[in-house]
Formats: structure tokens, C-alpha cells, sequence
């Protein structure tokens, strides 16, 4: 037998699970009684801007180097110059982007240049700007391109990229 104490709790338990789901059931039927619109569904993407930039500017030969510390980058535009030796290739991409790494990816993959609205240029793949995989371009003066991964984590752990344009081959 039940003391009346636990049939209480195992009426209240029933009882809340009962409004909960019929709770739960007329807000997914019935119409908001709020004065709040319901929120409409995401709008489509818009179409992919064009970078101010263009891939065959990036092409080519650079030395490679990373800061956290904004007043590193002069050293560290020294030091990307000195990896010159052993540069990093950014090669054109066959549908008209760039070859480059994505964060954490040994393989690397033809990324895209896109621009967005707010005039600031990315570097990524296809797909919605700026999104996680992609990378802002901080700056560009076609000697020296320094760049910041979109995700909090990438940019953490790879700070600003600082790409310096190696000197051609004699």
C-alpha cells in the first residue's frame, strides 16, 4: 500500500508530465497568442561576392610566419622572409581559386576568394562568408599578405599568418 504523502508525489508527477506534454503539444498547433510574430526561416544565402582580391595575386612563393602580439609583426615579417628557403606554394586552383591548407588539414584543397558586404575579403571554401573554415585577410599589399582564421580555435593555435613574397628564382 502507498502512504498518502507518495500518492501525492506520484500525482504531482503525473500531473506535471501530463502538462508538459500537452503543453507541448499546443504550442506546436495552436497559434501564438502573443503579440510577437513567429521568427521566418533563415533567408536563402546570398550569392558569393567577389574579393576585392583576385587568386592569381596570391599565387606563388612565400615565406611563412605567425604572431599573437600585434607589436611581433615585424619581427615576424623577418622571420617569414627568412622561411624563403622552404616557402610555402600557393598554386591556382582549377575551377579559378587557390590551393592552400585549411586549418589542421595536411591535405591542401582548392579554397576561394570571396568578398562580403561589409568589404572585407576571405579565403575558403565554397560556401556561406566568412564561414568557420575560412580566413579573414587582415591585409594584403601584394609584398605581404597577413590573414586570421575565422574559427576561435584555429585562431588561437595558428595566430596571424604573416605570408611575405619570396624573391623569384634566379
Amino acid at each position: 500500500m502507498f502512504r498518502s504523502g507518495s500518492t501525492h508525489t506520484v500525482a504531482n508527477l503525473a500531473i506535471a508530465s501530463a502538462l508538459t506534454m500537452f503543453l507541448g503539444a499546443c504550442s506546436s498547433t495552436l497559434p501564438s497568442l502573443s503579440s510577437n510574430p513567429a521568427p521566418d526561416a533563415e533567408p536563402p544565402a546570398a550569392p558569393e561576392m567577389p574579393a576585392s582580391i583576385r587568386a592569381d595575386e596570391i599565387v606563388g612563393r612565400w615565406g611563412l610566419a605567425s604572431f599573437q602580439n600585434p607589436n611581433d609583426r615585424a619581427r615576424t615579417e623577418a622571420a617569414a622572409r627568412g622561411q624563403c628557403k622552404q616557402p610555402y606554394v600557393i598554386s591556382a586552383g582549377q575551377s579559378g581559386g587557390v590551393i592552400m591548407h585549411l586549418a589542421d588539414q595536411a591535405t591542401p584543397q582548392e579554397l576561394r576568394l570571396k568578398g562580403s558586404p561589409s568589404g572585407k575579403n576571405y579565403i575558403g571554401p565554397a560556401g556561406p562568408t566568412p564561414g568557420e573554415q575560412d580566413r579573414e585577410i587582415i591585409s594584403f599589399d601584394g609584398r605581404i599578405l597577413v590573414t586570421r582564421f575565422i574559427d576561435k580555435d584555429a585562431a588561437v593555435r595558428y595566430g596571424n599568418m604573416v605570408y611575405v613574397r619570396c624573391a623569384p628564382r634566379a
